[in-house]
């Protein structure tokens, strides 16, 4: 039986809902994507406070007064507020969208725990695998006295990089990107929350589902691994998914895809493969990985990394590939080409990935069956 959803709760979401493009969003991230994030909703007439740690990487939206957008989306975002303080940039916020890299999200859960209040909804755009488990048990273990909720969406929504630190070029905004809140019965209130600024936004039934549709955990770690000596040569003066991927290295991707599915199918969950994933978020066809990865105008002009000490590997193995093998040796479903991605990547970075990425006790799922897994995001009982 499904747990029954706080009254306190609806009133608090229902009322920042009839704000309309009133409704106050704080992004939290200052990068490529939160700048991209905060110049959109600022030019869809949101008012917005974009937060960011390191004060010197404000210092040129606050002298702008926004950001300037090119690309797909093309004008000049304004940016209600700017902040490196974390309880001034939370206050008012009706939604917080954290866009920062996935390695930030605990130490930001930490950070915010005192700040968030009941009802305000704080999306981890993406949370890559195990994101929206990794943040609430954060809070819980900080004693939160607020009770936000938690949402993930399975891919950022849009393509996008920083020209300056006041403008973001954006590739494009994806067809659809599934969104899950943990317990997952507060879905449809997330959704009708975020769909006058994100209609891009679906419901992706639980936060298994959108974590286990990482399709980052396919296409970064071992892509950037096996260019190593590319990247290296050249500073990353190639495009990174049009020229990296080629047949033998797409059919690596493909065996990291398959153990990817073989774990969300040991979980209960029906993923996406990484090809229909293309198809469905950038309408790029083909039978194999290589065919619709070079059907993607999108990805045309996105550069290599120019070393390989990248996110695409400090991020995407800890965060990404670590949880999918750490629940696939818990349910018999072996990875054992993610778990070889893993050992590389550690090796080029000199880092014990294992021991610091996300961890079924991080997560809060040690010792857990597949059934009690699923009542824990579902709030069955």
């Amino acid at each position: 039986m499904s747990a029954v959803k706080d009254e306190r709760i609806l009133t608090i979401l229902r009322a920042a809902k009839l704000k309309g493009k009133g409704m106050a969003y704080t992004v939290v991230g200052a990068g490529n994507g939160g700048l991209a994030m905060a110049g959109h909703l600022g030019l869809l007439g949101f008012p917005v406070t974009l937060y960011n740690r390191t004060p010197e990487h404000l210092a040129g939206v606050r002298w702008r007064g926004g950001i300037d957008l090119k690309g797909a989306v093309s004008g000049f975002g304004p940016v209600a507020r700017v902040s490196s303080d974390i309880a001034e940039a939370l206050e008012g916020a009706d939604v917080v969208m954290v866009v920062t890299p996935s390695t930030a999200h605990r130490s930001l859960a930490e950070a915010m725990s005192p700040h968030l209040r009941d009802g305000q909804l704080v999306v981890l755009n993406p949370g890559r695998t195990g994101g929206a488990l990794e943040f609430r048990k954060a809070l819980r273990d900080s004693s939160a006295p607020g009770r936000p909720l938690i949402a993930e969406a399975q891919t950022f929504v849009y393509a996008s990089r920083a020209v300056s630190r006041h403008e973001a070029y954006i590739f494009r905004i994806k067809n659809g990107v599934p969104l899950a809140t943990l317990p997952s019965f507060w879905t449809p209130e997330a959704l009708g929350l975020l769909e006058l600024a994100y209609p891009e936004f679906s419901a992706g039934g639980d936060v298994l589902s959108t974590s286990m549709e990482n399709i980052g955990a396919v296409f970064h770690p071992a892509l950037t691994i096996l260019n190593a000596g590319w990247i290296e040569g050249t500073g990353g003066d190639f495009d990174y998914y049009l020229d990296g991927i080629t047949p033998s290295i797409a059919k690596l991707l493909e065996k990291v895809d398959a153990e990817r599915l073989a774990v969300a199918r040991a979980l209960g969950v029906r993923s996406l493969s990484a090809r229909e994933w293309l198809y469905t978020s950038y309408d790029s066809p083909g039978r194999t990985s290589t065919r619709p990865i070079h059907n993607t105008e999108s990805y045309r002009g996105i550069r290599a990394p120019e070393n390989i000490g990248h996110r695409y590997i400090s991020e995407d193995v800890p965060m990404s590939l670590v949880p999918i093998s750490s629940l696939g040796a818990a349910l018999g479903a072996p990875t054992p080409v993610i778990d070889m991605v893993i050992d590389l990547g550690s090796t080029l970075h000199d880092r014990d990935y294992r021991a610091e990425g996300r961890s079924l006790a991080r997560l809060g799922l040690e010792g857990l069956s597949v059934k009690e897994i699923r009542a824990l995001v579902d709030e069955t009982e």
